[in-house]
């Protein structure tokens, strides 16, 4: 017959064991790598007079921005750090040199507080007049300092009204800092002189530009690029595609920028060596007007012009980019035909062609080329991966061990606890 004793004995086993199995599991947390400063993003709005215009569904701008706001501010990651700027908030009249310096934080760069900084944005009535390139000035100082990812998103339904500070420019002279801020601008009216400002404000940080029209549209383009800010950040490398595959240039695993005219086929190659897998990515920004149906192609080439693997994708006017991939594995080396005199491998020259069918009205310019950021990786190949992963595993055998162990201790418990209560029946 089993005691309570022993049983107690049991127990106190099982628990010892667990408490040193799960003990071991765990990592220290003295192995923890340090904390990465937190990202900084201020969004830049429009409150100037125009702003009071009622055409974003059946509402004002200014209430589309606001609901899109609250928005945004709710699902802001726990690791960035947000503020708000406001331009034209304060000033009513018409003096243009009041008017064009009328711009100030609303709402300090740092930890948010949700309430207070939705109660700042609901305060905000259109006022005055459209300082884009003051606020833009006054954004990059609030950003200042750190290593940080910063990004500032403008928010506007006209173009700058305060010449001839012009905000394309100050857009560069923020860039030539060398501080790797970003600006993204959206615009509320689907204006070709708004699009150009804004889109050349964009284009010299890096940054994005989109037309909306929808609230629902700008909450979440808003909610997209704050998110990207608390993304790892990897400086893209420029470079530049040839006209043929003989003359492309020789690119490694990472990531890099360019620029592809409408019509037009860019060239690159990557060397691949014998059990590796190239794999390759390619996003195409549209920054201009285009036409609403267009494509993006991808192609993975021999020297010698045999196709290897394609990707492609069509887009409908519905998002500012479009993007397309491939992948190739590269058949293992046999090192017994390989001799003592040649033991490095020979690597397979692979050219990747990019095309695209955008077209765009006569009116558009073609140069210089849309955006492109293209993306390689050279991984080992599945087979050697698969080895990898599984000696990848060696940690966890202790927890596996642990389990095993608690389901063998587990199930002798249950039998001694089922016969002791079938003893104590059988006694009463």
């Amino acid at each position: 017959m089993i005691t309570r004793k022993r049983l107690r004995a049991g127990v106190c086993v099982l628990l010892a064991t667990l408490a040193a199995g799960f003990g071991t599991a765990l990592p220290a947390a003295a192995d923890e790598p340090p904390t990465a400063a937190s990202p900084k993003v201020e969004l830049v709005l429009d409150v100037s007079g125009s702003m009071r215009t009622r055409d974003i569904d059946g509402g004002s701008r200014i209430s589309a921005a606001k609901q899109a706001f609250n928005d945004v501010l709710d699902a802001v990651p726990e690791e960035v750090e947000l503020g708000i700027r406001t331009l034209g908030a304060d000033y009513p009249g018409d003096d243009r040199k009041v008017g064009c310096k009328d711009t100030k934080q609303l709402y300090p760069v740092g930890p948010l507080d949700r309430t207070e900084a939705k109660t700042a944005v609901a305060t905000l009535a259109p006022t005055g007049w459209t300082p884009i390139g003051p606020a833009l000035l006054g954004a990059a100082d609030d950003l200042e300092g750190g290593d940080a990812t910063r990004r500032i998103v403008l928010i506007t339904d006209g173009e700058d009204t305060c010449g001839p500070l012009d905000p394309c420019e100050v857009a560069r002279e923020i860039a030539a800092r060398g501080t790797h801020l970003v600006i993204d601008t959206l615009g509320l009216v689907p204006n070709a002189k708004i699009r150009q400002q804004l889109t050349c404000i964009a284009e010299a940080t890096g940054g994005t530009y989109t037309a909306v029209q929808h609230t629902e549209e700008l909450s979440g383009r808003v909610t997209q690029l704050v998110d990207r800010a608390a993304e790892p950040v990897v400086t893209p490398v420029a470079t530049e595609g040839a006209g043929s595959c003989s003359a492309a240039p020789a690119l490694k695993a990472g990531l890099y920028t360019d620029r592809q005219e409408i019509g037009r086929h860019r060239w690159y190659r990557v060397d691949v060596l014998p059990g590796q897998e190239l794999r390759a990515s390619v996003s195409v920004g549209a920054d201009r007007a285009v036409n609403n149906d267009y494509g993006v192609l991808l192609r993975a080439v021999t020297t010698h012009g045999r196709e290897i693997v394609r990707g492609s994708e069509s887009g409908s006017g519905r998002t500012d980019a479009i993007s397309s991939g491939l992948r190739y594995p590269t058949a293992e080396r046999d090192d017994d035909d390989v001799s003592d005199e040649d033991l490095k491998p020979a690597a397979e020259s692979v050219c990747l062609e990019l095309g695209n069918s955008f077209s765009a009205p006569a009116s558009v310019k073609t140069t210089p080329g849309m955006p492109v950021e293209l993306t390689i990786d050279l991984v080992t190949s599945p087979d050697e991966a698969a080895d990898t992963a599984a000696f990848g595993l060696g940690r966890g055998w202790w927890l596996l061990g642990v389990m095993v162990l608690a389901g063998l201790i587990a199930g002798l418990l249950f039998g001694w606890i089922s016969r002791w209560r079938v003893a104590v029946w059988r006694t009463n």
